[in-house]
């Protein structure tokens, strides 16, 4: 797996040696593989329960850019999983909130916030700017339009989901044309029936988990720290705290990334 290059960008000062201090004391990633965090640019998709751990880990560890996409404003039922905001930020835009909330923690990264629904114009735009997509949205939709944009321009997709006590967590990486892309898993014409949390619930930390999951995979694609989840699907029952993984492989007849 290749990890992105630095850029052009300004070695680090002493400041950031000691705040990433423990990130460059690891073999795996060093003064090289933060250099590549701090160049990088992440595309977070939806600033809920899984996008407030992703922006918030991607903002702790030193990712560059941030670019935050949400429609959806903070209200006092999002408050029992959804960390990045709290109560003095009720009716803010989520995008806005947790752009806040990351420059509170690490003020030298840029934060884009994009209050708008993900569209297919939208993702064109900001996914050919990223090196690494992470998918927090919670529709089906969504999900098929961010990895049909992933596909289209070749960058990494990290894909999660949680509801109740069940979650998933993935790779989907188009470089290379080895592994399967999202749609290859879930066919975008076997839509399921949708679930919202608003109705069925979910269980607070499972989104805090997932999200960190997701977080840690991205980091390791900008590193090239580790080996990413790239062709293995990660599901996980919390009522047991169980972690189940299935191989999953490439579909020639994918109707986005396939050749048939």
């Amino acid at each position: 797996m290749t990890a992105p290059q630095p850029g052009g960008t300004n070695p680090m000062n002493d400041q950031q040696l000691l705040r990433y201090s423990r990130h460059i004391l690891l073999d795996e990633i060093g003064i090289e593989g933060q250099q590549r965090l701090l160049d990088a640019h992440a595309l977070v998709i939806g600033a809920g329960g899984l996008g407030s751990p992703v922006a918030l880990y991607l903002g702790t560890a030193g990712v560059g850019t941030l670019t935050i996409v949400d429609h959806d404003s903070v209200d006092l039922t999002n408050l029992q999983r959804q960390i990045a905001h709290d109560l003095s930020r009720l009716g803010w835009p989520k995008a806005e909130s947790a752009r806040q909330a990351v420059g509170a923690i690490n003020p030298d990264v840029r934060v884009h916030a994009r209050v708008q629904r993900a569209d297919a114009a939208l993702l064109d735009e900001c996914v050919a700017q990223a090196d690494v997509v992470l998918d927090c949205s919670d529709n089906f939709a969504t999900r098929q339009a961010v990895n049909a944009a992933c596909v289209r321009h070749r960058k990494p997709l990290v894909a999660g989901a949680a509801i109740r006590f069940d979650a998933q967590v993935s790779v989907y990486d188009p470089r290379g044309g080895v592994h399967p892309c999202y749609a290859c898993v879930f066919p975008p014409a076997q839509v399921p029936q949708e679930v919202a949390c608003a109705t069925m619930g979910v269980f607070a930390p499972l989104v805090g988990i997932v999200g960190a999951v997701q977080a840690a995979e991205a980091l390791k694609l900008l590193t090239g720290a580790g080996t990413p989840l790239a062709g293995r699907l990660l599901m996980l029952d919390a009522r047991t705290m169980r972690w189940d993984e299935f191989v999953v492989t490439r579909d020639p007849a994918c109707p986005v990334c396939g050749t048939g």
